[in-house]
């Protein structure tokens, strides 16, 4: 367990972080969240039960999730008491083909992405102030270049509590405060997102660095085309 002072510091932190939600909301922003519902997920949902369980949190249901993930989001939904939100592609999944009939996740994984996980949110982002998003710097080097506050698409602002925050610390608070952790994580997936593209367990020491494993790419779009300047 943390010692003390660690543990003081964790919970200012997170004290920190709820005051500035209430802030937004007191000046009334138009509020959401977006999750994953990955074990390093938790900690911002906890924190986002202790201002207001109203706030939405929005999750693609992109129809390649794992199944575990789908009972997993709906068990810390129930056990949190949040507003959990699946958006679903407006694109048919037989129309998300290539000229070979594969798959898009196969052929052209970002446009893939951008079908299933991007331009459902975008209604999402119109509709609202302020995108809670729980992305941390030590994740990836586009993670890394953000701000903690930034514009992101359609208006919206991009608020990034967990930016300075590290594995060590989601652990340690989830210890702090009961939190489960995703049922896969127990056979080593890290980062856990749509089936096809989860492709290894463990990341060659980033755990993002097993999603669309051999490819060039570490983002799905959440975080490059929603963020205001992005392609």
């Amino acid at each position: 367990m943390l010692d003390i002072l660690d543990s003081k510091d964790l919970e200012a932190r997170a004290d920190a972080i709820v005051e500035r939600i209430h802030g937004y909301l007191d000046a009334g922003q138009r509020v959401f969240t977006t999750s994953s519902f990955q074990t390093q997920s938790l900690p911002l949902l906890h924190m986002i039960s202790r201002v207001d369980r109203n706030i939405p949190v929005y999750y693609t249901n992109t129809g390649f999730l794992f199944p575990k993930t789908l009972r997993f989001a709906e068990e810390v939904g129930d056990r949190l008491g949040l507003n959990v939100i699946p958006l679903r592609p407006e694109v048919p999944k037989i129309k998300q083909l290539d000229r070979s009939g594969r798959f898009l996740y196969a052929s052209d994984p970002d446009h893939c992405c951008y079908l299933n996980k991007v331009q459902p949110l975008e209604p999402v982002l119109r509709d609202h102030d302020l995108w809670i998003n729980g992305v941390r710097a030590d994740q990836s080097s586009t993670r890394a270049a953000m701000q903690e506050e930034e514009p992101a698409q359609f208006g919206c602002l991009r608020y990034h509590p967990m930016l300075g925050w590290n594995s060590r610390m989601v652990f340690y608070y989830r210890q702090m405060h009961d939190l489960p952790e995703h049922p896969m994580e127990a056979d080593g997936y890290l980062s856990i997102g749509c089936e096809p593209c989860t492709m290894r367990a463990i990341g060659d020491g980033n755990a993002r660095n097993a999603r669309w494993f051999g490819m060039n790419k570490t983002e799905c779009g959440l975080n490059t085309t929603l963020v205001s300047g992005g392609n």
